[in-house]
């Protein structure tokens, strides 16, 4: 088996999971055997057994396969890379310190800060950050890895808005109503900017350029 289809496989199987054991079917029934707690818990297991087997095979084989595309890493290209990383970590920050009321975490169903922005912070964070990388790494290995990140994200955010409306009564809906799907797409985007913390984005940026420095230790480039 190849790197790129055992990449691909175990996106399947991390989003299979991922999303089977949230069903309205499976996690109920779970809940009432085990407890929330312990549900969690088997939750996140099972996650990290599909999620960090795909980063070690990408990491084993970086750049393998066919290439797709090359972009020259010019200045321009390096600087939108980069931004488009810190508008990430920062949407990854917000997104825990004021949880989605559609995530797990759950929160208030009231539009604010980066709820107008998106209601799934968390979830188009690490699509962003997908699609960053994505721009300089266009081998066959590259795509099925990176190109996992925007697929999860759009699909696994689909999935939590299904449930919860199902779920969430009234409150709910009217929070999905009023807030955008994919990010900077709303009204009110600039809105929500402008009430976010600036300790938030502060922290976000920092991140952000914390892991740009240790990228080359981490990664070798």
């Amino acid at each position: 088996m190849g790197p790129t289809i055992a990449i691909a496989l175990l996106w399947l199987g991390f989003a299979a999971s991922h999303m089977g054991l949230s069903s309205l079917r499976v996690r109920p029934r779970l809940v009432e055997r085990m407890g929330e707690g312990p549900f969690l818990g088997f939750y996140s297991l099972v996650s990290f057994l599909f999620f960090v087997p795909l980063v070690w095979v990408y990491l084993a084989h970086r750049h393998a396969g066919p290439w797709l595309w090359a972009v020259p890493m010019t200045t321009p290209v390096r600087w939108a890379v980069n931004v488009a990383m810190g508008v990430a970590f920062v949407l990854l920050v917000a997104g825990f310190a004021r949880p989605s009321p559609a995530s797990f975490r759950g929160g208030a169903p009231t539009a604010r800060g980066v709820q107008r922005i998106t209601r799934h912070p968390v979830f188009m964070a690490f699509g962003i950050l997908g699609l960053a990388h994505l721009v300089p790494n266009g081998s066959a290995a590259d795509v099925a890895f990176f190109g996992g990140f925007p697929l999860f994200a759009v699909i696994g955010a689909r999935h939590q808005d299904q449930r919860k409306l199902a779920t969430g009564g009234a409150s709910f809906r009217a929070f999905h109503e009023a807030t955008p799907f994919l990010p900077f797409t709303g009204r009110a985007t600039l809105r929500g900017i402008r009430e976010m913390p600036p300790l938030v984005i502060g922290a976000g940026v920092v991140l952000a350029v914390a892991v740009r420095y240790a990228h080359p230790l981490w990664f070798g480039r």
